[in-house]
């Protein structure tokens, strides 16, 4: 595992620091994941064990959770079961040894929000975490860019102005959607799992077609007699980066 690289400070709309609970039974891996989280001047607390981890989610109310989805007593997949049924709907990071597709695709269905797979740099997942608290609306940056940028393609988060090389793209609020996901994701692979759950919030079974008809309509106004911006990644998904 690898330290992480400092980055832009992340906070709560209030000024108040971030609060991530990390949650796995392997002790030398939660005080490691700790460490690094409190590197970024959050606030952090542990637990070993899937009960423990519903106390600590009820007492410390944190804005993201970084939880594994093997252990002993209750696994992470029930753990976030009880937590959505709580109403409760943290940003969660899942970790996992497995690395099939059908338990990547089970733990985003089941209401979570990524992934990493064991072993995993201390970088990435801070990452990830930063990803997936600024998309929830939870984490502010001082004198955070509305705009993102993937070659010559800008999107306007804040206008829902897009252009490509200074042309402006008219798009659906669903359409606008799906390409802010994918440049929020840039030079990273997304599963039509994941687009589904962050873009339409509907589980993976049967509806993967959607994703497949709305990339479609996104190609055919961002790529269109241009250099392709976005790509499928076979038996993968789909990532969007800019042309070398």
């Amino acid at each position: 595992m690898t330290a992480p690289a400092p980055t832009a400070a992340l906070h709560r709309a209030d000024g108040s620091p971030l609060r991530v609970l990390v949650v796995d039974d392997e002790q030398m891996l939660t005080d490691l994941l700790s460490m690094a989280l409190r590197m970024e001047g959050w606030e952090v607390r542990s637990a070993g064990s899937g009960f423990d981890a519903l106390a600590q989610a009820r007492e410390f109310d944190p804005d993201a959770m970084v939880l594994d989805i093997m252990m002993p007593d209750l696994d992470g997949m029930s753990v976030l079961q009880r937590l959505r049924h709580a109403g409760n709907d943290v940003p969660v990071l899942f970790l996992t040894a497995k690395d099939a597709v059908a338990d990547r695709v089970a733990g985003l269905t089941a209401g979570g929000d990524d992934y990493v797979t064991k072993p995993f740099s201390l970088e990435e997942v801070v990452a990830r975490l930063r990803g997936l608290m600024r998309r929830a609306g939870t984490a502010m940056a001082e004198g955070a860019d509305p705009i993102l940028r993937v070659g010559d393609l800008t999107l306007n988060e804040d206008s829902h102005e897009v252009e490509r090389s200074g042309t402006e793209i008219e798009l659906t609020a669903t359409e606008f959607e799906l390409l802010r996901f994918l440049m929020r994701n840039q030079r990273r692979v997304v599963s039509k799992a994941q687009i589904l759950d962050r873009v339409w919030n509907y589980d993976f079974g049967g509806r993967s077609s959607v994703v497949e008809l709305y990339i479609s309509y996104l190609r055919k106004k961002i790529d269109a007699g241009r250099e392709p911006l976005i790509h499928t990644v076979r038996g993968v998904g789909y990532m969007i980066k800019a042309p070398q």
